[in-house]
C-alpha cells in the first residue's frame, strides 16, 4: 500500500489507494497454495487445521429482529478477508494472512476503575454472562466503504452492570492486546500501541452497543478481533475496539489511539455523519463491499449510519465541533 504524508505528519492511505479485493485475494490464494504445499505431512498442517476448526466453532444465538437491519448481508468471505487490523498489517489482506499467530485461549478481560466490583473474567465466562443475540448491523468505515454483518454478542450494558459503576464513571476506556510476539504489525509506528478506544458512559450503556464474541453464527475469526470486541454501529468502524483485554471506567474522557495520532481527522465521538467530511475526503457517500462495483454509483451515507435511536444522546451538541 502506498502512503502519503498528510498535513499533520501522519502517514495514512488515501481512499483511492485502498487495495482492490481482486488483487489481495489473488495474492492470498497464491500464498495459501505455497503454504499448504510446504505444510503437508508436517505439524504445521495439523496445527493450521486445529486453528481453523477453533475459529469456525458455532455459537448458539437468538436473532434480535428489532435491532437488525433487513439489508442484504455481506458475504462471510468479504467480511473476514477485507479488514483493518493494523496490529497484523496495514493492507486489507494482511490480517487474514497474519492473524493466525493470535492466541485466543486462554484469554481474560479485566474490568476496573470507577466500579464497586472490579473483576477479571475469562472469555468463557464472558460468553456465558448473558444470552447471546445475533444482530445484523451496518458497518461504516471512515475510509468510505461499508458492510452488513450478522454479529453475535449481547449489549455491553450487561457486563458493565455486573461491576456496579460508581457515580464518578463518566466514560469507558477499552484497551486492546499489544503483543509483539503475536502481532507483527506492532512494528509499524502508525499508532501509539496499545490501541485504545473510548465511549461516553451513556453511549456504552446504550442497548445497541454490542460486546461481540462472534459473527455469522460462529466465534470471531482472529482477523475480525477475536475473541472479544466492541461493535458500536452508529460510529465509524475504528471506534469498535478489537481483541479487548481491559475495560476501565473513568471520570475523564480517555485518550484514544486515532484521536491522539490525528485529532483534526479523527474526533473522539466519530459518529457517522454525512455532513462532516474527513479533511481528505467526503463522507456523504459510501461503497458497499461485495455489492457496489467501482462503476456503480455510491450509496448515500445515513446520519448515525441509519441508527436514529441514538440521536437523543447528542441533543444540544454541535456535531461538527464534537465530530
Amino acid at each position: 500500500m502506498i502512503f502519503k504524508r498528510s498535513p499533520n505528519g501522519i502517514d495514512l492511505p488515501y481512499p483511492s489507494e485502498i487495495t482492490p479485493r481482486e488483487v489481495y485475494e489473488g495474492r492470498r490464494q497464491f500464498i495459501a497454495r505455497i503454504a499448504a504445499t510446504a505444510a503437508v505431512g508436517s505439524g504445521i498442517w495439523e496445527m493450521a487445521n486445529r486453528e481453523a476448526f477453533a475459529q469456525g466453532a458455532k455459537l448458539a444465538a437468538t436473532r434480535n429482529a428489532a435491532l437488525s437491519t433487513q439489508e442484504a448481508q455481506t458475504s462471510f468471505k468479504d467480511a473476514s478477508s477485507y479488514n483493518n487490523y493494523y496490529e497484523f498489517g496495514l493492507d486489507k489482506g494482511d490480517p487474514v494472512e497474519n492473524a493466525h499467530t493470535l492466541r485466543t485461549r486462554p484469554w481474560t478481560v479485566t474490568i476496573e476503575g470507577e466500579v464497586k466490583k472490579p473483576v477479571t473474567l475469562d472469555i468463557d465466562r464472558i460468553i456465558k454472562l448473558a444470552p447471546l443475540e445475533e444482530r445484523i448491523y451496518r458497518l461504516r468505515c471512515v475510509e468510505g466503504w461499508s458492510m452488513v454483518i450478522p454479529w453475535v454478542g449481547y449489549s455491553l450494558s450487561n457486563l458493565l452492570k455486573q461491576v456496579e459503576p460508581t457515580a464518578n464513571a463518566k466514560y469507558v476506556e477499552f484497551v486492546t492486546l499489544a503483543d509483539n510476539k503475536q502481532m507483527p504489525g506492532l512494528r509499524s509506528p502508525v499508532l501509539d500501541w496499545p490501541y485504545v478506544e473510548g465511549l461516553r458512559m451513556d453511549e456504552a450503556m446504550h442497548p445497541l452497543t454490542l460486546l461481540t464474541v462472534g459473527m455469522y453464527g460462529q466465534v470471531l475469526p482472529n482477523q475480525n478481533g477475536a475473541p472479544v470486541r466492541l461493535i458500536v454501529p452508529w460510529k465509524y468502524g475504528f471506534k469498535s475496539a478489537k481483541s479487548i483485554v481491559k475495560i476501565r471506567l473513568v471520570s475523564r474522557q480517555p485518550r484514544t489511539a486515532w484521536n491522539d495520532s490525528a485529532p483534526n481527522e479523527y474526533g473522539f465521538y466519530s459518529n457517522v455523519n454525512p455532513n462532516v467530511d474527513h479533511p481528505r475526503w467526503s463522507q456523504a457517500s459510501e461503497r458497499r463491499i461485495g455489492e457496489d462495483g467501482f462503476f456503480k454509483p455510491k450509496r448515500k451515507t445515513l446520519m448515525f449510519n441509519g441508527y436514529d435511536q441514538v440521536a437523543s444522546l447528542y441533543s444540544g451538541m454541535d456535531l461538527k465541533k464534537f465530530f
